[in-house]
């Protein structure tokens, strides 16, 4: 059997307007201006190569939106047979495959050639003409050019597999010019079309097929979830960025990978990813611990630095479950995180031992969460009533960063020795780089500054981003770096580090909740040691779940 078969000849009332190609047992794509006059005429497809399947009745099942013009976008349609065709469909290239200069083929019917006539092209540049065609021009002066009849054709490499469709030739047969759509655009116009493309620097369509159905079940299925998180996670951090205006649906996301990213295991990583949303298979928690997270995530909304995004949700069984969201001005967060982590509650197993985790902007971390009573009715501080943590947002939600902290947890659980507290003292006269190159090389797992982190940003961050799996501070006390001396700072590291002896950092936050209640209780609160102590904990293991699934919902 001629492997051209899948070549077809579109006709509209007896007259032949194009030429198309099956991409399916009953599917067929060509233009949409070939088929522009299927309400007054019959529409039948035909496959030269295989004259004994006779023509087949077909119904156009997706247009494009061409509006009719010869430069209007959207100039594709795929019709439906009335019946499948044994015939092995057309074959996908990779998007790029037609650069190079790399002759290209086009299976057209123009007047006088029934049974069809090949032309040769070659792709003039990747740049698309108005971002939608890619211009052709003929590989020799002589020959076929591309005319009508042309309309709907496959233009194909040497080895028959598909790159683009031609849509438009030129107007005067001397200039031997047309345009295709490449693989790439036509799937804008049928989505399906995406899970019969191999993805850049791939051979196979395997793995779009498998993104494909996993963006059907998540559409299906509503699956609330993050595209742009999903699109990060699976370019890694040296990929390119995602659109300025972002992704409107997961729909959009998955294209965009496919589609404009050249790395091979960006979409079986997308994929991955998904498959875990759809189906999330949660890691055992954390090794002695037993923690049920309540997890408050305060965001910046971008209409603002006073708007915030809050986000209240609670674990059970390894599920994060949403509780609340909402959009507010900074004054009001506060009287709606108490009554939404009061909500939260209800979600836990009875059994269960919370721990309230507020993930905020780097530049809210040193905010006295811990000191924000339980509600209007109970002045009780949260800090004193539950085990209390913060963690970064933008660490949190780090692929990368998470999976090394994931490492270095387990690591410390593993650890015979106790954890050391390295210190990082206000005093200190040590650089950022140093201080990174110092945690890094002593593999820190724990360490104590003597400053909040708005007196020495810089060093702050370097623990962050080695990273650190644990980070304690005063929330108040000396404003500068670089003093000589004693100091409040050093006064907070030299009582903090007997405290800690011997507690593994998987109990931190149970001792740090004892500390301040014990530091609450004191004759002179005001003037205990761990008043106004931070933790910063985040043990990814007892967040099973990504930060990915709980965001923009699937258009």
């Amino acid at each position: 059997m001629s492997r051209a078969a899948w070549h077809a000849r579109i006709e509209c009332g007896g007259t032949v307007a194009g030429a198309g190609f099956l991409v399916g047992p009953r599917t067929v794509l060509t233009c949409a201006h070939v088929v522009q006059n299927r309400d007054r005429a019959a529409l039948t497809v035909s496959f030269p190569n295989r004259r004994d399947l006779g023509e087949l009745t077909a119904a156009v099942a997706v247009h494009g939106g061409w509006a009719g013009g010869w430069t209007d976008p959207g100039d594709l349609a795929v019709l439906e047979l009335t019946r499948d065709v044994p015939l092995q469909p057309a074959r996908f290239a990779p998007p790029g495959s037609e650069q190079g200069g790399a002759d290209l083929e086009a299976y057209g019917f123009p007047d006088g050639y029934e049974e069809g006539v090949l032309a040769r092209y070659r792709a003039v540049s990747r740049t698309l003409i108005a971002d939608e065609w890619l211009q052709l021009e003929a590989a020799s002066a002589h020959g076929q050019p591309i005319a009508q009849g042309f309309s709907g054709a496959a233009v194909t490499l040497a080895d028959g597999r598909v790159v683009g469709m031609v849509t438009q030739a030129a107007d005067q047969p001397e200039v031997r010019v047309g345009r295709m759509l490449p693989t790439e655009v036509m799937a804008r116009y049928w989505y399906d079309l995406g899970a019969l493309v191999p993805a850049p620097a791939t051979d196979t369509p395997a793995a779009s097929g498998r993104l494909h159905a996993l963006v059907r079940r998540a559409e299906a299925a509503a699956l609330d979830c993050r595209p742009e998180r999903l699109y990060r996670d699976a370019v890694g951090p040296f990929g390119p960025e995602p659109p300025a205006d972002g992704f409107a649906s997961l729909r959009e996301a998955a294209a965009y990978v496919q589609w404009q990213v050249d790395d091979p295991e960006a979409v079986p990583r997308f994929a991955d990813r998904l498959a875990g949303l759809l189906d999330p298979r949660p890691p055992a928690p954390a090794p002695d611990s037993g923690w049920a997270p309540i997890v408050v995530e305060l965001e910046h909304s971008g209409e603002g630095r006073e708007q915030v995004t809050v986000q209240v949700s609670a674990y059970r069984e390894g599920q994060r479950r949403r509780v609340a969201v909402q959009r507010l001005p900074r004054g009001e967060v506060r009287a709606y995180v108490q009554q939404r982590v009061d909500d939260a509650f209800a979600l836990l197993a009875p059994d269960a031992e919370a721990l309230l985790t507020f993930v905020l902007p780097r530049d809210w971390l040193n905010e006295p969460v811990a000191h924000w009573a339980c509600g209007p009715e109970d002045a009780t501080p949260l800090g004193c009533a539950h085990p209390l943590v913060v963690a970064d947002l933008s660490r949190h939600r780090s692929a990368r960063l998470r999976h090394r902290l994931a490492h270095k947890w387990r690591a410390l659980a593993g650890s015979p020795g106790p954890t050391v507290l390295h210190r990082v003292d206000c005093g200190s006269p040590e650089r950022p780089l140093g201080l990174r190159k110092r945690l890094r090389d002593e593999d820190a797992g724990l360490a104590g500054f003597g400053a909040p982190p708005d007196t020495a940003p810089d060093r702050f961050e370097a623990g962050l981003n080695v990273p650190v799996p644990v980070l304690l501070w005063p929330r108040t006390g000396c404003a500068t770096t670089g003093h000589p001396g004693p100091c409040p700072g050093s006064a907070f590291l030299d009582a903090l580090s007997p405290y800690l002896d011997g507690v593994p950092p998987a109990e931190l936050p149970r001792h740090i909740w004892r500390l301040r209640e014990e530091a609450a209780a004191d004759a002179d609160p005001d003037g205990h040691w761990a008043r106004d102590v931070q933790l910063l904990w985040d043990d990814p293991r007892c967040y099973p779940e990504p930060p990915a699934s709980l965001h923009t919902p699937v258009a």
